[in-house]
């Protein structure tokens, strides 16, 4: 138990997201809240992106005799129905505490903890819609392997949602195959959350350094107020509210509770930026290990672009995130750094396509749209995006392997140009 303490109210969850991670956090989570009344209400809404689908004929859900079945229905039916995602996590039992909801509006209300799980392409959408409807005082985990990013300024997900929200928001990645997660095949993950100084002043989780971007702190230090304000570079102020002292604390050990199973194993930490930022750029590294795989190059080719790219991951941490705290462990020795890397880089979404498209000689997004079945590759995204970050500053040079997966995805050099594009001049360091 996460408390000692009765508190009057319970936390309510709600997942943002319903692809096959999204379904498998909702099941993990869905299962720890059947498990804990003492912190978190049962049920878990988990919003859907309504689409209409048909339930397939090889679904173990399948009846000939239904029409749920033999029709085109909504997803969300489908879900609340079969009490499984048919369409992006099938044969997976989902618990029957989870709600599939297609109104974000409602499926955020009331609830304390919003687990957001959806390709970040789509989060500053998203965010708008959220504006003004959640609790003032809500706290966020971002499962999104992304940043957000411009020619000059680089950020977070779990920033930019909090900055857009006015909540703290932390994250959580690791070396997680949705599907082996569901199946529940034993997995580690790690969950970065710096409890904000006015929650933690009732806790007794350690706190870590302040987790701030490179252009913004949503964590000042003077508190002894139930709200805090803090302004931005951009002159605008930002609230965060404390969570009502009616409520289990959302530290280190809840949030243990909340995403903790016997199969899925999590290390809690303080260190948000470097969790963050692993789960983003460890997906351009995985393309390059499938395009070299896709070559046929055989596995030293493969721990060596896994090396390369683990330093440039360190260093791009460092170099663009001075202040935040950031440690060289997290990418080292956490599950969100060099076991995600390794698992990214050995049978990964974002390994496997661009690995087929080197055999099929087609381009990975062209992959893409006939492999993922309306799924995104986050790596394709992240990519362009660094890229276009690296060059902004001036400092396309010193990341030569993150910039060779932009060359090699806009045509500008071959898979077989990798050796050429990340070698050392000797004696350099």
């Amino acid at each position: 138990m996460a408390t000692l303490g009765v508190h009057e109210k319970r936390h309510k969850v709600t997942v943002l997201g319903s692809g096959n991670w999204g379904s498998t956090i909702a099941k993990l989570v869905a299962e720890n809240t059947a498990e804990h009344p003492e912190l978190f209400e049962p049920e878990v809404q988990m919003w859907v992106y309504e689409e209409t689908v048909t339930v397939p004929s090889n679904s173990k859900s399948y009846d000939a005799s239904s029409e749920l079945c033999t029709k085109p229905q909504k997803l969300t039916s489908l879900i609340n129905h079969f009490h499984e995602n048919v369409k992006y996590l099938p044969s997976i039992p989902l618990p029957k505490n989870i709600v599939a909801n297609s109104s974000v509006e409602d499926a955020v209300k009331d609830s304390t903890i919003l687990i957001f799980n959806l390709p970040h392409q789509f989060i500053n959408n998203l965010c708008k819609q959220l504006t003004g409807r959640i609790l003032p005082y809500a706290r966020g985990i971002s499962c999104i392997k992304g940043v957000d990013v411009s020619t000059s300024t680089i950020s977070l997900f779990s920033e930019t949602i909090g900055q857009k929200l006015g909540i703290y928001c932390g994250a959580l990645s690791g070396a997680n195959i949705a599907t082996e997660v569901a199946l529940e095949k034993f997995s580690e993950t790690t969950v970065a959350y710096d409890p904000p100084p006015m929650d933690s002043s009732r806790y007794t989780t350690p706190k870590g350094p302040t987790p701030k971007s490179s252009h913004l702190d949503l964590k000042a230090l003077t508190i002894n107020t139930p709200d805090m304000e803090k302004e931005t570079s951009t002159g605008s102020k930002q609230k965060l509210k404390a969570l009502p002292d009616t409520y289990p604390p959302i530290d280190h050990e809840t949030l243990h509770t909340l995403f903790h199973r016997p199969y899925f194993h999590v290390h809690v930490i303080s260190d948000v930026t470097a969790v963050s930022l692993s789960g983003a750029l460890k997906n351009v590294v995985a393309l390059a290990a499938g395009f070299v795989s896709g070559l046929q190059w055989g596995d030293n080719a493969k721990a060596a672009i896994m090396r390369v790219g683990l330093l440039e991951m360190v260093k791009f941490g460092h170099m663009f995130f001075p202040v935040s705290g950031i440690q060289t462990k997290t990418f080292t020795e956490e599950s969100a750094g060099v076991a995600d890397l390794i698992t990214s880089c050995s049978s990964g979404r974002n390994y496997r396509c661009a690995k087929m498209a080197v055999e099929r000689g087609v381009s990975v997004d062209e992959v893409e749209k006939t492999e993922l079945n309306g799924q995104i590759l986050q790596g394709l995204g992240t990519a362009r995006e660094v890229f276009g970050f690296l060059k902004g500053r001036g400092r396309v040079g010193e990341f030569p392997l993150l910039v060779g997966v932009y060359k090699i995805l806009q045509g500008e050099a071959k898979a077989t140009d990798i050796p050429e594009l990340i070698s050392r001049p000797h004696g350099s360091e």
